[in-house]
């Protein structure tokens, strides 16, 4: 009975002349109100903008337009993909028509997933959007579209280029003019994208504050020259199949990443690299190839990962170059018996003062993680019921490196230097007597 006389006079008190009194929101200042609407996801954000004439003024300035299936609420949908393309249209065009264009700081475009797309469509959303005061801008592409559709760079002249700070286009072409300055850019990311050698060597040249570029698969590059940019820290270039050669004048560079054909390099005497990883998909012997040249390449080097597709057992070793001077850790995936492999690291355990660490992995596929395990189901405490599979021949080679291992290294091996063996599985990959 208390707690109905209770309830009766809150409803009493909610209740005036009549009519229910209406919830009045803290008289918060309206950039609080915008503020607090900008933390929103993008489909919340656009739902309070329907029922709140305060959410409403702030929608037409929201700063962050992050367009993708989950993000409009398409993920889960089981149309097929032209109805998901007018679905995903007609909603984006629905949120830019009450967008003013002004105050928008991100542009996310993930339309990866909408084949069927019009490209006049997809022109006149980068037009709304790319406004002055942007600072992100990524654009996610069907892998059609890559001969089909050219982002519209000219977006990218003026304000809106001079507080662009990251870039990350996917699969497109992508052609910047002459005199394209984006000044305050600091990371690139391209992939799939058509773009020349000398086309991205213009947009680098006035891009001074970039600090990561990142190429995968940008297969009209053949030259790729990277000029004096103080700033450049982190470079990687992934599968551009038609490169023959990297010419690279930032001496800040510190971590360089390549995966592809082995490309002639250019490079300056003081280069800073501490962090090299490479896997030449063309090479065979590479770790007789890295030996040889990689010294007066790098020579600052600290960390080293390469990947070899095959090596010689009998591949003859060059010594007379110059002494490691920085390599601290190295890691070989897929270490194997054979007497270059052998020879390679007895060689830098005697040349590299430096040296705190070498791991030497047996199995090729699964490098360590952040917690620093390697992916053996025998060793990770995971979901994953057995270790992908092997051919015998790689499990048979695996067994001859371990003793190898054992029989060469271990007595080779510093006081001050830790030695980490990664072994086959021992449930997924045991030799059988068969």
């Amino acid at each position: 009975m208390a707690k109905r006389k209770v309830t009766l006079c809150q409803q009493r008190n909610n209740y005036q002349g009549g009519r229910r009194l209406r919830y009045s929101w803290p008289n918060f200042p309206e950039d609080v109100w915008g503020h607090i609407h900008s933390l929103m996801p993008l489909r919340d954000a656009a739902r309070a903008a329907c029922v709140s004439h305060t959410f409403l003024c702030s929608w037409r300035c929201h700063p962050n337009l992050i367009f993708s299936k989950r993000t409009l609420g398409l993920e889960h949908n089981s149309c097929r993909k032209s109805e998901i393309s007018r679905a995903f249209t007609s909603i984006v065009d629905r949120i830019l028509k009450n967008h003013s264009g002004n105050g928008i700081k991100t542009l996310n475009l993930d339309i990866f997933d909408c084949p069927n797309l019009n490209t006049c469509d997809l022109n006149n959303w980068l037009q709304n959007a790319i406004k002055p005061g942007i600072e992100e801008i990524s654009l996610v592409l069907p892998w059609k579209y890559r001969k089909l559709y050219s982002f519209p760079c000219s977006l990218l002249f003026g304000g809106s280029g001079r507080s662009l700070q990251y870039l990350d286009i996917k699969g497109c072409a992508f052609r910047p003019m002459v005199g394209l300055c984006l000044r305050s850019l600091t990371k690139l990311c391209l992939c799939q994208v058509r773009i020349t050698g000398d086309e991205l060597g213009c947009l680098l040249i006035n891009s001074l504050a970039l600090k990561e570029l990142e190429l995968y698969k940008c297969s009209d590059i053949i030259c790729l020259k990277v000029p004096l940019l103080e700033q450049l820290s982190n470079l990687d270039v992934c599968a551009c199949k038609m490169l023959q050669m990297i010419e690279i004048k930032a001496m800040n560079l510190s971590t360089f990443n390549f995966t592809g054909n082995l490309v002639q390099f250019s490079v300056g005497e003081s280069l800073k690299v501490k962090d090299l990883n490479m896997d030449c998909l063309n090479k065979s012997d590479f770790i007789c190839y890295a030996i040889t040249n990689l010294p007066y390449v790098v020579p600052n080097v600290e960390t080293l990962t390469l990947y070899s597709i095959s090596e010689r057992v009998d591949t003859p070793m060059m010594t007379e170059h110059k002494k490691h001077k920085c390599l601290k850790n190295l890691t070989m995936m897929g270490f194997c018996s054979a007497k270059s492999m052998v020879e390679l690291t007895c060689y830098i355990l005697k040349n590299t003062e430096s040296l705190q660490c070498i791991t030497l992995d047996t199995i090729a596929n699964w490098p360590e993680d952040e917690n620093g395990f390697i992916g053996r189901c025998c060793v990770r405490r995971t979901k994953r019921r057995e270790c992908l599979s092997i051919g015998k021949v790689m499990i048979l080679e695996a067994h001859k490196a371990l003793l190898a291992i054992e029989r060469y290294i271990l007595d080779e091996i510093p006081a001050a230097v830790r030695l980490n063996v990664h072994r086959p599985c021992t449930r997924c990959h045991k030799l059988y007597s068969s």
